[in-house]
């Protein structure tokens, strides 16, 4: 890549992107009571949907932006492409629909109908990919775009963009830290893996006494979308095998039963990978004989219409 100096950033774009930070990250913890409850071990699960375009996507399609407008490498001239399950394009889609850069996304085809409604209500381009081979498929199809056409497209490529880790680093970590400084464990499910390497990465180094758990689903034909079952799928290439002190699978059915639950009881709406990490979380829970424990939820149930009705909640 030739050398870029200041002449290819575009300042106005750079400020407004910088301005857009107040909208990202933030997020409460809630704490679960009555879903689980057991003495001295408590579990704590970020809102991640509580932040611009409604989920833990936020965080790693802003930093993506963010880092390659401050390279120079996206302005206003360019399109941002990348590949996706539908909330990292949502992200994107929200954070360049705010600074008026356009955005192109290899999305598969059987993305949930609220995910394709949001994309095209914000904007986006959206070229539709084999079903039959998800986020790997969409990979192969927006890595030959941006061969073709280099000089339309910026490639984020959040599989192996360190920005995606990075921004977890930076921000999901600390915000965990300074709202509950006496955590003992983290619980995350792998997809991009961003969200469970930077995060863990970090709050390892502030604390190394943190343990530390991955998820990932328990076959490959599972329904927790923008998981990977990565002994079968292409593995991201920030995903980080050392960072995970246990690695556990959480079945598809056992996230559906903890959204029913999660709605008797705590009277929350979860998405399937949502409800799969508090699944893991309660199954690391269920151990302990004290502890604190955090994990994420990365988004609600608003863009999951069809499971919540196979379900029978609403």
């Amino acid at each position: 890549m030739p050398f870029l100096t200041s002449e290819h950033i575009d300042e106005r774009l750079l400020d407004s992107v910088r301005q857009l930070s107040s909208k990202i990250g933030h997020t409460p913890l809630y704490r679960i009571t009555k879903l689980f409850a057991k003495p001295h071990v408590t579990i704590y699960a970020k809102q991640e949907w509580k932040q611009l375009s409604g989920s833990v996507k936020a965080r790693a399609g802003y930093n993506i932006f963010k880092a390659a407008i401050e390279k120079g490498q996206l302005t206003r001239a360019k399109t941002l492409l990348d590949a996706t399950s539908g909330n990292t394009g949502i992200a994107y889609a929200a954070v360049g629909n705010n600074l008026n850069v356009p955005v192109t996304l290899c999305l598969p085809e059987n993305a949930s109908k609220e995910r394709k409604e949001i994309l095209q209500s914000l904007g986006a381009r959206i070229i539709y990919t084999s079903k039959f081979e998800g986020t790997d498929g969409a990979q192969a199809v927006a890595k030959e775009l941006a061969l073709a056409h280099p000089d339309k497209y910026f490639y984020a490529d959040q599989y192996k963009n360190d920005n995606n880790w990075k921004a977890h680093y930076y921000t999901t970590a600390l915000e965990i830290i300074n709202d509950l400084p006496g955590i003992t464990h983290f619980v995350a499910g792998l997809g991009t893996s961003g969200t469970f390497v930077g995060t863990g990465r970090r709050l390892r180094e502030l604390n190394p006494a943190i343990h530390l758990t991955s998820l990932q689903p328990d076959n490959p034909m599972h329904g927790m979308e923008g998981w990977k079952h990565m002994e079968t799928a292409v593995v991201p290439t920030i995903y980080d095998t050392t960072v995970a002190d246990e690695n556990n699978e959480v079945s598809t059915e056992e996230a559906y039963e903890i959204i029913k639950a999660a709605w008797k009881h705590e009277n929350l709406l979860l998405s399937p990978s949502a409800a799969a990490n508090l699944a893991g979380a309660i199954r690391v829970a269920e151990k302990l004989e004290a502890g604190n424990i955090v994990t994420v939820f990365p988004d609600n149930a608003d863009k999951y219409s069809e499971v919540i009705k196979k379900l029978g909640i609403q």
